[in-house]
This record gives C-alpha cells, sequence and structure tokens, in this order.
C-alpha cells in the first residue's frame, strides 16, 4: 500500500484545488466557491437528480434531461406526486431503467419522511438506488461534509499518480484508501468534485492531457510514459449474445406498443410486442395473419448481453383490435416511455 506523506498530501490538495478553482466544470447543479461568496447553496434534491442520472451516463448527455426533469418537477414532492409512467418516459433514453424506477421510489419515501434528503451516509444509503458512491457524492457536492468519492473516474486518476499495478476491480480497496487520504477535510464538496472533474477532462482513458495537470510532477505513470497502460484491468469475457423477433403492427401513422411487466428488464415500460429472447432465434408466431415485411435487424448491447431483434412489420387488418396495449402515434413517440431497444425498431 502506498504512504504518502503529510507535505505530500498538502501539496496533491492545494495543487488540486488551485486547478479547480481555476478551471473546474461550471455544471448547473454544482455550487463552487465564487456561488458560496454569493450566497448560493446547494439543493439536494438537485443534487441527487443529477447523481442517478450520471450514474451510467455522461454529463452532456445527462444535462438536458436533468433541465427537463426541474423544469416538470422542481421539488422532490412534485416528482413524488407524478405517475410512473410520466417519469418513465422522461427517463427515455438514458438507459438502465432500473434506475428510472429506484429515482420514483426514493423520491416518494424522502418525501413522506418531510422531503428532506438525510445528510449521512447511513441516511443516503438507506434510500433505494442510493449505494455507496452515490451517497458520499451527494454528502460531499449537496451538503460539503468529508466523503470517499471514488468512481471510474478516480480510479484512473489514482492508479496512474500511484501506478497501481492491482488490476481493477481488486485494486479498489486500495484506491480507496489512498483517495480517502489525500481527501481535503476543510473544502470536502470542492475536492470531491475536483477530483471527478480531473477525471473526466483532463486523466482521460485514452488521450489523458497531461501537460494540463496539476499532479503531473507527482504522476508515476506518466513520468515513466506509460499513463494509457493504467488502469490495469482483468479481461473481460464476451457478452453473451441473444436473438428475437418483433411483430412491428401499423394503422394509419400509429403502431401497436403494450406494457412490459413491472418486474425485471425494462420493467413497466413500454414495448413493441414481440417474442423472448434466447440463444438462438425463438419460433415465434405473429400476433394476427398479415402481409409481413421483414425490415433490418436491430442489434443492442444490455448490460449482460447483446440483443439482435428481427423486425416485421405489417398493417393491421381491417376489424382487428390487440387484447392488450395501445396504439401509439409514430411521429409522437417521445411521448411514450419506450427504450432506446424498441425506438430503433420504429425509427427503421
Amino acid at each position: 500500500m502506498t504512504k504518502l506523506s503529510r507535505d505530500t498530501i498538502r501539496r496533491l490538495r492545494r495543487e488540486l484545488l488551485d486547478w479547480y478553482d481555476r478551471s473546474g466544470r461550471r455544471l448547473p447543479w454544482r455550487i463552487r466557491p465564487e456561488d458560496r461568496t454569493a450566497g448560493r447553496v446547494a439543493d439536494p434534491y438537485a443534487v441527487w437528480l443529477s447523481e442517478i442520472m450520471l450514474q451510467q451516463t455522461t454529463v452532456p448527455h445527462a444535462t438536458p434531461y436533468w433541465h427537463r426533469f426541474l423544469r416538470r418537477w422542481p421539488s422532490v414532492e412534485a416528482l413524488a406526486a407524478a405517475p410512473d409512467d410520466d417519469v418513465l418516459t422522461e427517463w427515455a433514453g438514458l438507459g438502465y431503467y432500473a434506475r428510472a424506477r429506484n429515482l420514483i421510489a426514493c423520491a416518494r419515501q424522502v418525501a413522506e419522511q418531510g422531503g428532506a434528503f438525510p445528510a449521512s451516509i447511513e441516511g443516503l444509503k438507506a434510500l433505494p438506488g442510493i449505494g455507496d458512491y452515490t451517497a458520499n457524492a451527494i454528502l460531499a457536492a449537496a451538503f460539503d461534509k468529508p466523503a470517499s468519492v471514488v468512481d471510474g473516474n478516480v480510479e484512473r486518476v489514482m492508479t496512474r499518480v500511484f501506478r497501481i499495478e492491482t488490476p481493477l476491480p481488486k485494486a479498489k480497496p486500495e484506491i480507496t484508501e489512498i483517495a480517502a487520504e489525500i481527501a481535503d477535510p476543510d473544502r470536502p464538496g470542492d475536492y470531491a468534485q475536483a477530483i471527478m472533474d480531473l477525471g473526466a477532462t483532463i486523466c482521460m482513458p485514452r488521450s489523458p492531457a497531461c501537460g494540463l495537470c496539476p499532479w503531473r510532477p507527482d504522476c508515476a505513470a506518466q513520468s515513466a510514459g506509460v499513463q494509457t497502460d493504467y488502469p490495469k484491468k482483468i479481461a473481460k469475457t464476451a457478452k453473451p449474445a441473444r436473438r428475437g423477433i418483433v411483430w412491428r403492427i401499423e394503422r394509419d401513422g400509429r403502431v401497436w406498443i403494450r406494457k412490459r411487466p413491472e418486474s425485471g428488464l425494462l420493467g413497466g415500460m413500454m414495448e413493441v410486442p414481440g417474442s423472448d429472447w434466447t440463444a438462438e432465434t425463438p419460433e415465434a408466431d405473429p400476433p394476427v395473419p398479415a402481409i409481413w415485411e421483414t425490415l433490418p435487424e436491430v442489434r443492442h448491447v444490455f448490460t449482460h448481453f447483446a440483443l439482435t431483434l428481427e423486425v416485421r412489420r405489417a398493417v393491421a387488418p381491417e376489424g382487428w383490435e390487440p387484447a392488450e396495449g395501445i396504439w401509439a402515434d409514430l411521429d409522437r413517440l417521445d411521448s411514450y416511455p419506450l427504450p432506446s431497444v424498441f425506438r430503433k425498431v420504429l425509427v427503421l
């Protein structure tokens, strides 16, 4: 385990925070030093919303969603009172839809408890959808309390600066210990956001901007010219492949969609009806006799598998109505909680 002197820790803190004060990102949910001077304080609801969106999404992609959510539901009480389908519709495109269901459950739990987010790690982790990293990030950014914030950006910075040879995820305990040792107790919120900014904007995976990095003099990997070799990672196994068929049935500019079961993958979202997803293309009969056209296949990658969908399209026979679901306007797909995989099916 890397041991740091007090002088080294003080220097690293000072250099990072000086850089952050000059060059840190201006994000709409973030309170920077100049904001505090002007009397602004962080909104825990806005910070929580950003952190949930950013769990699996980049800042540029998440920011427009964050603005739309706040315009529509400006408080946790407003979000808690919203119908599930409205929230899922606004979430569509952010992916990982279990996060949206946890978002709804968390908002309702906080609202039931008086509308204030807890200002402790234990209290935050007791809420749906908030794990160790997210709890620490909220604690630092919303409440300016000491926290151990270690995400992928921080892991990359630490493994490069200290040239940690242990591959991820085995290196996480060592990284967490070093990160906690360096974290500034006097400016915990700024430090947490500074170290994340350093990884996101300077210490990038493929093309780190080492010439702009405040920690360049201390970076062991950069000194050896091997910075892009870190972090070390255990080789990933190939994702299993699954296949399925979807039936795109249209009528007068509308398409038949239905709601998926509440539990399981994409639970509670809408879908283009189809077969199960299996290792081989399943045997599946269409839901109605019609003249079926074969469209290009749709490919989509989930966390644990890669999916290929064979798409069949037909015009609904005169007088036929499905036993479940709705007819959705093809030119208003944003009005429905459709996951990205089914949006791909409907834009062919």
